[in-house]
């Protein structure tokens, strides 16, 4: 899965070359010409990291970072792009919320380096792999890793696998039988509480590691979702 980017720059011609460099890189460009445009399209949808203008029409740069790090109480890594090159300008939106600073004019690569440098920090890739990510929830298929809030979870072999199979479908319902067949790959007869009692340990264990909402839902009648 490509990693979504979304631009925030009112020159066309540099969100133009923004998309192409993110393109050419691997990267999903989603592009917006204003604050306000942004906004609507992060109420609609996440982004992997944001490229931040400063100086946008209605809804400024500094206007944008506010609200999504307090109204949309949002952690995606914002990286913002401004020909202001004060040194008090640069803190300040650094302490208010921002990942990095890059200074117009720009070299591409310099901007390429600093957003997989951001992606990392992130948690969306770590050592070149790909995490799932669920809320405070990440796994990395190809270590087997899985953390919540930062914190490493110590999980079976059954619990990772449901997890994954979790993750890769939020929102789908999955049965017992289901996961069963799917985790454990046996039949089930419908007695077997093995898939009751690994989802419930699974629970606790995210709930342990700083989540305070249960992630793992439970369809009545059904089974299990994610969401």
């Amino acid at each position: 899965m490509n990693n979504k980017l979304l631009i925030v720059e009112d020159e066309t011609s540099i969100n133009k070359l923004l998309a192409d460099l993110l393109s050419e890189e691997g990267y999903l460009p989603v592009q917006a010409y204003s604050g306000t445009e942004a906004l609507l399209l992060l109420e609609a949808q996440q982004p992997d990291l944001i490229l931040l203008d400063l100086m946008l029409p209605g809804l400024s740069g500094e206007e944008l970072l506010q609200k999504i790090r307090t109204e949309l109480n949002c952690d995606i890594p914002v990286l913002i792009l401004s020909a202001k090159g004060d040194r008090r300008n640069k803190v300040n939106l650094l302490k208010t919320g921002a990942d990095d600073y890059i200074e117009k004019p720009f070299e591409p690569d310099e901007v390429i380096a600093r957003i997989q440098a951001a992606l990392r920090r992130g948690g969306t890739t770590t050592g070149g792999q790909k995490a799932l990510r669920y809320k405070e929830v990440k796994l990395y298929p190809e270590s087997r890793k899985v953390t919540v809030n930062d914190n490493e979870l110590a999980l079976t072999a059954h619990e990772y696998e449901l997890l994954f199979l979790l993750l890769q479908n939020p929102g789908k319902v999955y049965s017992r039988e289901n996961l069963y067949e799917l985790v454990w790959q046996g039949g089930y007869y419908g007695e077997n509480n093995t898939v009751n009692v690994h989802v419930s340990n699974l629970r606790k264990k995210i709930r342990d590691a700083g989540c305070g909402e249960e992630y793992i839902r439970t369809v009545y009648g059904i089974g299990f979702k994610l969401g």
